[in-house]
């Protein structure tokens, strides 16, 4: 295939497609009713003017009938007054409009044959038109239908163009929803299992920070609470308390405070 033949079928096919697409046949139905109007209109133009030319030579037949008529008459007269060559040329001349309503005779049955013809055509036109016109409307009101469903359909299933645009925006929001999910999710598994350190956890540190800070806050709570017994007492301490005090604080600072404070109170007292 040539170069030319190939760009001839490429633009052919683009043209009937674009055509195709501008093609409404609501239109189309209308046009094509429009045009059978026409022809009808047509049609009986022709039938009149048929008619007209049939009634126009009637009348000319009326007319030479008439002077046929009117030469025999003359003829007559003639002969009866002894003028035979003027009765001669009455019947010559009565001769001559015989052969012309003769001929105008053969006219006349042609132009009735073909008005006939033409009645008989803008009937069975007339009929067609209205059994197109009663077509033309199902088809139009069936493919309104068709249409209008189509449309609906559409945009329930998301093929139109404007709930696909929603149906994406839909859809890339879903995804970053549960990727977003699933990095908090991976996170936390991360910092539960000591993996990825918590800036935010109070104290900061590892497990065992975590735990010896724990208890040095529980011992922080005894010596406190030794030391309120002691106050509310009036009295001093006990050995054991103290004693129980110290082994909880351990070496610690706040453990240490506690006793020196027991023992000022007891020298006061």
């Amino acid at each position: 295939m040539s170069l030319m033949k190939r760009l001839r079928l490429i633009f052919s096919a683009k043209a009937s497609k674009a055509l195709d697409r501008a093609e409404d046949p609501n239109e189309t139905l209308d046009y094509s009713y429009q045009k059978m109007l026409e022809m009808q209109q047509k049609v009986r133009r022709g039938v009149a003017d048929v008619a007209t030319s049939r009634k126009r030579l009637e009348l000319q037949m009326k007319q030479l009938q008439q002077g046929s008529d009117k030469l025999t008459n003359q003829a007559q007269q003639a002969l009866g007054q002894g003028r035979e060559d003027l009765a001669r040329e009455a019947l010559t001349r009565k001769s001559g409009l015989a052969n012309q309503l003769t001929d105008l005779q053969v006219q006349h049955a042609q132009l009735q044959a073909e008005e006939e013809k033409l009645t008989l055509a803008s009937q069975r036109l007339q009929a067609k038109i209205e059994a197109f016109r009663t077509k033309k409307e199902t088809l139009k009101a069936t493919y309104n239908a068709a249409k209008a469903t189509t449309t609906v359909n559409e945009a329930f299933s998301g093929i139109s163009e404007e709930m696909g645009d929603v149906g994406l925006a839909i859809e890339r929001a879903e995804d970053k929803t549960a990727q977003m999910q699933a990095r908090s999710g991976a996170i936390d598994e991360l910092i539960a299992s000591g993996a990825l350190e918590d800036k935010l956890a109070l104290g900061g540190g590892d497990d065992i920070d975590r735990e010896l800070a724990a208890l040095s806050s529980s011992t922080d709570v005894e010596a406190e609470l030794a030391q309120l017994k002691a106050a509310a007492g009036g009295g001093a301490v006990t050995a054991g308390e103290e004693a129980k005090a110290i082994d909880a604080s351990g070496p610690d600072e706040a453990a240490v405070d506690a006793s020196a404070e027991t023992e000022r109170t007891k020298e006061e007292s």
